[in-house]
């Protein structure tokens, strides 16, 4: 049974920074596409950071330059490095893993539970 577990949320003034971690069991993901999600309270789901298999990446605009996606094939493990918080970062990360489409948008089929975070001005 595949399982993402989510670490390294918690509460940060702005300007500082966090490192999530995202931990794959039953599931080798160098070969698939992985992400980085967020959905704020009252709030609709965003896509943060992606990584797939040739080590390609992409990012929100609004996080462009503050963060950094990498993986760790060898400890099957995903990180998002977050620098220069905002408050407006405030929400629950999620990772997600196996990308694939359907017909007119990517989705995941496999989500961690999430990691708050929460940065205070």
């Amino acid at each position: 049974q595949v399982q993402l577990v989510e670490s390294g949320g918690g509460s940060v003034q702005a300007g500082g920074s966090l490192r999530l971690s995202c931990l794959a069991s039953a599931f080798t993901f160098s070969n698939y596409c992985m992400g980085w999600f967020r959905q704020a309270p009252g709030k609709g789901r965003e896509g943060v950071a992606t990584i797939c298999s040739d080590g390609s990446t992409t990012y929100a605009d609004s996080v462009k330059g503050r963060f950094t996606i990498s993986k760790d094939n060898a400890k099957n493990t995903l990180h998002l490095q977050m620098n220069s918080l905002k408050p407006e970062d405030t929400a629950m990360y999620y990772c997600a893993a196996d990308r694939f489409w359907v017909g007119h948008a990517y989705e995941y089929r496999y989500w961690g539970q999430g990691t708050q975070v929460t940065v205070s001005s």
